[in-house]
């Protein structure tokens, strides 16, 4: 896999039936070791250890339901009432992120309501935070600290 624009941690890697995988901590199993997956433990490790982010409020993939519609929200970050705060949607470092993976992300929020949108491929993070009194959104410089939100 290729070095990311994320701190790096201590990676735990096993294979299993000929096929790598990967230790989500948050889920706390061993999963498939996907370009994707590779983004998604890099940056909930960035968010716990160099953000602040407590790992109890976050959560990965996420179903969600409209109708007999099933989606998939990549991480979600809870606030302690436990209502979403934070969608985080990740592509593979390969996958330029385009107007197409923001619409994405703003289907799950038309159901979630969060505060922050973040999209990241790994190389690329970008952070919206929303205000829903004026019906805009605003581009954050950086993925803000867990005491910023």
């Amino acid at each position: 896999m290729i070095r990311l624009n994320l701190p790096e941690y201590e990676i735990n890697v096993s294979e299993r039936d000929g096929k790598q995988q990967i230790f989500d901590f948050l889920r706390r199993k061993f999963v498939a070791l996907t370009p994707e997956e590779w983004v998604r433990q890099h940056f909930t490790h960035f968010l716990v250890e160099h953000k602040g982010y407590p790992k109890g409020l976050l959560v990965n993939e996420t179903e969600l339901r409209v109708g007999e519609k099933r989606l998939r929200c990549d991480t979600l970050l809870y606030n302690k009432a436990m209502q979403p705060q934070m969608i985080i949607e990740y592509k593979a470092p390969h996958i330029q992120i385009q107007q197409k993976t923001f619409d994405q992300i703003v289907v799950y929020n038309l159901l979630l309501h969060a505060d922050y949108l973040v999209v990241s491929n790994g190389l690329q993070h970008f952070c919206c935070q929303m205000d829903y009194d004026r019906r805009s959104y605003q581009f954050l410089p950086e993925i803000p600290g867990y005491n910023e939100l």
